[in-house]
């Protein structure tokens, strides 16, 4: 039997994850914004690096919010031209994951 989450419940876990948001961003202003998402159902929140922008920038962009947020190891998932990165780790009770999804350039 699957057990009913209360909508408390839910509520609870979005303000701790928009609290470790506010955290996370007071912390690190030096950093590129990105765009974030608090999950609706247990404590996340996700990270978005833009892919519109160079890869190189993406890349770095993304290299610079995993360090700083001290996220797990990178994992690159390649394919049609794009690759599609992804990080994460548990940060003050929230699991916080990083994503980019990165156009790759064709050499001229």
């Amino acid at each position: 039997m699957t057990p009913v989450i209360a909508q408390a419940d839910r509520a609870s876990w979005q303000r701790q994850a928009a609290a470790e948001l506010a955290r996370i961003l007071e912390g690190h202003p030096e950093l590129p914004c990105i765009a974030w998402t608090v999950g609706p159902a247990s404590s996340v929140l996700i990270g978005q690096v833009s892919g519109l922008a160079p890869a190189p920038q993406v890349r770095q962009a993304f290299a610079a919010w995993r360090q700083a947020l001290g996220l797990g190891e990178c994992r690159e998932q390649p394919g049609g031209g794009t690759s599609r990165l992804r990080a994460a780790d548990r940060s003050g009770g929230v699991t916080v994951r990083l994503t980019a999804t990165v156009f790759e350039q064709e050499e001229a």
